[in-house]
């Protein structure tokens, strides 16, 4: 049983009147921190009991790339970028660090390694595996090969990932360092989610959080699908990690309830350990939540917003501010690319959307994962891309404002000079087909490229604004996609909680909005919506009682979460009908590619049967084609990661842009 957060004594209030006309009752108060740890930076926030956000502050952490698709991160390095922050907003904001009853963590899904006998970070950089570079990051695509291997087994377990596991999960790279580490150091590694490494780092304890193990490391809640321990005993021994099922899968976090302890988000994983407590600035002994991945987080922070919906978006069998209207509600963190997070009470099942996941927000009750490999990064690719780019940058720069700002009111001013009736109508002729980084929901195929129908020579700003528009309203229409399929499968979603940089973007709301025909909400705190969501994981892990029962983590989204605004679709018939052409459009190029591709690799598979000395080149070439498929390497971000991020608002590249 883990000890009993930390808590100030009760004072007595007292009733002596003060004699210097300077002093001022001071309440006492009590503060909850999140920290929020990206691809590029570590976050802190500070909450009161409210929900308002007092103070956040930020450093840059380590990223090492020893080779091309190598990417590495530093445990040490997170904690100290982790204690600065923290000390940082305490320092400025004059919070006292004895008012601090809760913290929570949220981060990347990237794979943590440390010794189990000394607990001391185990290095992942061969061929020598001896710097302190201990964590592989979710965008590292060493594992080719483990990923088809494990994807070929056709595991039951597959399916709650989406039918395959993606190159970004963490049981491919645990299997690369299996087949790369000296025998001696891959015996004494264990492993973590790198939420659930800052969480052991923070308390000493070895509890695992059941959003990073049932999200990326294929275990399957005990029950769901007849499983017993969680950790899927054979499929670790078909893919050629057998050891790790010894001792229970001591190495991995145990089995729950027998040497092992999983925790849905924000339930009381431990305290602030005296060492974590010194590092920090703060007290040892005070709450500490089960953490979550990034994204997770920023469903925490997004979709209990305060905003009016009319009566078909809500469910009518409850009331306005019951979680069961949660299912309703899409969670889109948008950033280098978007993360699209559902919640449902059972299990559904859609193609090219991972899960279902049971337990991981909240006990029972089920999420899914959909995504879109890149959004920001589209959009910024599209417009370095153009020739009018540079002249366009320069003159936005002249008028003191970003190239998203000022091409949106570019759009505007061509609207007006055409008269033409919106500003879909501009790029009525033009279709662009968008997938130039692969697709990851609803196809789930990294070999998707882009097309566009109605390229011109046009090298005006005229033609890059047009451009831009197309992009937009392909993102749009690809998120209308998303949800149509995530609803024939079983959801049942009428509105789309947005958060991340994004969200500035008026036009792009506003075409969200009326392409997928439903209200799209923006949360308060725009761009901390994720370092938001942990902050109330630390409140509720404050909560525990001396049992460490904690209050319902939507009771504390509601009562936290702030007031949102509320975008409406178009009322003018003529623009939906349009939009409604578009999508068909749009859905008639995604099939249509894969067609293509499809015919064409029939007629190439033949080449294999060619009686000449290519063949065996030949060959190769089909079969590293084919490969991909199994692999599933798009990138993810959810922005949410804090991932290195084109915010696709401001045009700049931030080491760590917000959620996104």
């Amino acid at each position: 049983m883990s000890s009993l957060p930390f808590r100030q004594p009760y004072r007595q209030p007292s009733r002596q009147m003060s004699t210097d006309p300077h002093n001022e009752l001071n309440l006492h108060m009590d503060y909850y921190i999140g920290i929020d740890v990206g691809t590029g930076s570590a976050r802190a926030c500070v909450i009161d009991g409210k929900g308002d956000i007092l103070g956040m502050a930020s450093e840059n952490i380590g990223l090492w790339q020893p080779e091309q698709g190598y990417y590495e991160q530093s445990t040490n390095d997170i904690w100290r970028c982790i204690c600065n922050s923290v000390q940082r907003i305490l320092n400025q904001h004059n919070i006292p660090s004895e008012s601090i009853r809760g913290i929570a963590f949220d981060a990347t899904c990237s794979l943590a390694v440390f010794t189990h006998d000394t607990d001391e970070p185990m290095s992942v950089t061969g061929p020598n595996f001896d710097n302190d570079h201990n964590i592989v990051l979710w965008l590292d695509h060493r594992p080719v090969d483990e990923t088809a291997k494990i994807n070929a087994t056709k595991h039951n377990l597959l399916r709650y990932v989406g039918g395959t596991m993606s190159i970004e999960m963490e049981i491919p790279k645990v299997l690369w360092l299996k087949n790369n580490m000296p025998k001696e150091k891959f015996d004494r590694c264990k492993f973590y989610d790198l939420a659930d490494a800052l969480t052991h780092m923070a308390t000493g304890n070895e509890s695992r959080s059941f959003c990073s193990t049932v999200c990326k490391q294929g275990y399957v809640p005990v029950g769901v699908d007849g499983s017993v321990k969680g950790w899927q005993e054979d499929f670790l021994k078909d893919i050629g990690l057998g050891d790790l099922t010894e001792d229970n899968f001591k190495r991995l976090g145990g089995v729950n309830g027998v040497n092992g302890k999983y925790l849905s988000a924000g339930e009381l994983i431990g305290t602030l350990s005296e060492k974590a407590a010194s590092d920090l600035g703060l007290s040892a002994g005070i709450a500490v939540g089960s953490g979550v991945i990034d994204a997770y987080a920023g469903w925490v922070g997004t979709v209990g917003a305060k905003v009016h919906l009319s009566s078909h978006e809500l469910s009518s069998e409850y009331s306005q501010t019951d979680k069961h209207q949660a299912f309703t509600r899409l969670a889109a963190v948008a950033g280098t690319s978007t993360c699209h997070i559902a919640m449902s009470p059972g299990p559904v099942f859609v193609p090219g959307v991972w899960g279902p996941y049971r337990d991981v927000l909240i006990p029972d009750y089920w999420m899914a994962e959909g995504g879109q490999s890149a959004t920001g990064e589209l959009l910024k690719h599209v417009l370095e891309t153009h020739p009018a780019f540079q002249q366009t940058l320069s003159i936005s720069e002249s008028y003191n404002t970003n190239i998203y700002d000022y091409l949106n009111e570019h759009l505007k001013d061509m609207m007006k000079k055409q008269k033409a009736p919106t500003i879909s109508f501009l790029g009525r002729h033009f279709f662009f087909y968008g997938d130039l980084f692969g697709n990851r929901s609803p196809i789930a195929d990294p070999r998707m490229t882009g097309s566009v129908i109605g390229l011109s020579s046009d090298k005006t700003i005229d033609g890059l604004a047009l451009f831009y528009y197309a992009t937009m309203e392909f993102i749009a229409l690809q998120t209308h996609q998303i949800i149509e399929t995530m609803n024939k499968a079983g959801h049942q979603i009428h509105s789309i909680f947005m958060s991340g940089s994004q969200c500035q973007n008026d036009i792009l709301m506003r075409l969200m909005a009326s392409a997928c025909d439903m209200p799209v909400l923006i949360p308060q705190y725009v761009h901390a919506a994720v370092v938001h969501g942990a902050a109330m994981l630390a409140a509720k892990a404050a909560s525990a009682d001396k049992n460490g029962k904690t209050e319902p983590l939507w009771n504390i989204m509601d009562r936290m979460s702030k007031p949102g605004k509320a975008v409406l679709p178009t009322e003018d018939p003529h623009e939906k009908e349009l939009l409604s052409i578009k999508y068909n459009v749009f859905l008639e190029q995604c099939h249509s590619q894969q067609v293509y591709r499809r015919d064409v690799d029939d007629v190439i598979a033949k080449w294999n049967e060619a009686p000449n000395g290519t063949s065996e080149q030949k060959a190769t070439a089909v079969e590293e084609s084919s490969k991909a498929d199994g692999i599933n390497g798009n990138v993810e971000a959810d922005g949410v990661n804090g991932n290195i991020e084109a915010d696709g608002v401001n045009g700049n590249i931030n080491t760590k842009l917000p959620l996104g």
